[in-house]
């Protein structure tokens, strides 16, 4: 779908990819660089979580069985999101779209802001499970630790704890669904000429120079 008299100064990237990927490293760092908001609906329920919401509530139990939230309640959240100030310039999504619904309503929410560039960072599933086995999160603000965190969160110096959902049991069935319900975004937006596969299983310095460079080459090519 090209987006129609959109505004071309604007940026939306999505970054796509399996469970520890690396979509929400890149994700930050990209976001920081280009300053964009970095919208992650894996934030926004965590937050939802630790306010023991009713939406928090529903979101826990959820997550704990390795399952992904409804579309109607993503849809609304990220709905939400795009319509405040800051992310009318462009932003970047992390965790959003993760169906197909989900990306048609997307569509629908920027149609007439500018073109979408789409990211797809593939990893092997044996890396990937290696990866989620070992992951670990702060304990207070809920922030995924970067590799290099060797002792307390460095956002807000809580500890860092393994992920609720990020058993190997638990991983496994993550990975499942994802395989069923998300990969299908790639058939999805492949055949758009601002799609783009990073491989994702390098150092992540060179991930973040790939997808800087290939984000920049599609959105300087994306029609209008």
């Amino acid at each position: 779908m090209e987006q129609s008299q959109g505004n071309a100064a604007a940026l939306n990237v999505i970054m796509l990819g399996p469970p520890g990927a690396g979509k929400g490293t890149q994700a930050e760092r990209f976001a920081r660089v280009r300053q964009l908001p970095k919208i992650s609906t894996g934030d926004i329920l965590r937050e939802a979580v630790q306010a023991e919401s009713d939406v928090g509530q529903a979101a826990k139990a959820t997550m704990s069985a390795g399952s992904l939230i409804g579309d109607d309640i993503m849809i609304g959240i990220v709905r939400e999101r795009l319509n405040r100030d800051d992310a009318r310039g462009g932003f970047v999504l992390d965790g959003f779209p993760r169906t197909v619904v989900q990306a048609a309503a997307l569509d629908q929410m920027i149609n007439g802001r500018g073109p979408l560039v789409v990211v797809d960072i593939v990893v092997p599933e044996d890396v990937l499970v290696r990866r989620l086995a070992t992951r670990r999160v702060c304990s207070k603000c809920g922030t995924n630790a970067a590799v290099e965190w060797t002792g307390a969160c460095q956002k807000c110096g809580g500890a860092l704890i393994a992920r609720m959902d990020d058993g190997v049991e638990t991983v496994l069935e993550r990975l499942k669904v994802y395989q069923r319900e998300t990969k299908p975004l790639v058939d999805y937006y492949s055949a758009r000429p601002t799609f783009r596969s990073i491989d994702g299983n390098q150092p992540p310095d060179v991930v973040t120079a790939q997808l800087d460079a290939a984000v920049t080459e599609l959105s300087r090519s994306a029609p209008l």
